[in-house]
């Protein structure tokens, strides 16, 4: 459990106002957290790359009104390995980095990229792509001091290429850039290794001398497929998917990983449990300040 700084929650904005991320603030503030990963991404604040100036205005109003260690959450939809994409995308990181230092935050979260069942033929230029890009952006961050969370993600259509988790500790191996480190999302290593008979305790062990943020809440592992719900609760009932419960709902050994895993020096344990969640976040806090020693 050793060098984890922190704990709290991610907040977002529905309709992409300003307005729904205040009062998901004042709600934090209310229980007591100490850090919160703001996905800036769900809010109208960059426009074709570019900073919209009045919307920072008031995103640094409201977020001044708190006591909070901020990160930030990029692009849910980033794809470093993108040629036709990764130049826009570089651009939105880059303005997201100016923004997440304008807020004090030190954290700017990435998600690891994948290719298509029949782009496979192109993996080691994908490979190589995603590098040159975490390499250009980590160089970007470093006069801010902030650091890029690489994050694992679980494959979401057949035959799709992602990296499993140890590969995503290699890709920031091999960057090798100060600037630079990975993201465990616990459920999303445990959601892949189930998908290709990966042994998760492996997979998460090999990242986490190389990781300082976390992702943290609950699930079964249980990949998606071709299961569709009506309801998000079915696939609660199902236990299927990527469904970020409370922590205890589902069924990851959460003892196990924070009494044997260790991490960077200044890693954060940022809980990814909505509002959908409100009534039992307040137990999710206190169970994971227990596990980070907090």
């Amino acid at each position: 459990m050793g060098n984890i700084i922190g704990t709290g929650f991610s907040v977002g904005s529905d309709d992409g106002e300003l307005f729904g991320l205040e009062a998901e603030l004042r709600q934090m503030a209310e229980l007591g957290v100490d850090t919160v990963e703001l996905g800036l991404t769900s809010i109208d604040l960059i426009a074709g790359g570019r900073i919209v100036a009045e919307r920072l205005q008031r995103l640094e109003a409201i977020t001044r009104q708190f006591d909070f260690r901020y990160t930030v959450h990029g692009l849910v939809s980033s794809n470093f390995m993108d040629p036709d994409t990764v130049a826009y995308q570089l651009q939105v990181s880059k303005a997201l980095a100016e923004v997440s230092d304008r807020l004090g935050a030190r954290i700017l979260v990435q998600h690891g990229g994948h290719l298509r069942a029949d782009q496979w033929h192109h993996r080691a230029g994908a490979d190589a792509l995603e590098r040159e890009s975490l390499t250009e952006l980590a160089e970007f961050c470093r006069p801010y001091g902030i650091r890029v969370a690489l994050e694992n993600i679980f494959s979401t259509e057949a035959g799709q290429y992602r990296q499993t988790p140890a590969e995503v500790a290699a890709t920031v191996l091999a960057v090798n850039h100060p600037n630079l480190v990975a993201l465990i999302d616990f459920s999303h290593a445990y959601i892949e290794c189930t998908y290709r008979g990966l042994d998760f305790r492996q997979e998460i062990a090999a990242m986490a001398p190389v990781t300082g943020h976390l992702h943290v809440h609950d699930s079964f592992g249980r990949p998606q497929a071709h299961y569709i719900a009506y309801h998000q609760a079915e696939n609660v009932a199902m236990g299927i998917g990527d469904l970020h419960l409370p922590l205890g709902w589902g069924d990851i050994d959460w003892d196990w990983i924070f009494s044997e895993l260790t991490f960077l020096p200044d890693t954060v344990l940022m809980m990814e449990i909505s509002q959908r969640y409100s009534s039992e976040q307040p137990g999710c806090l206190s169970r994971a300040r227990q596990l980070a020693g907090l």
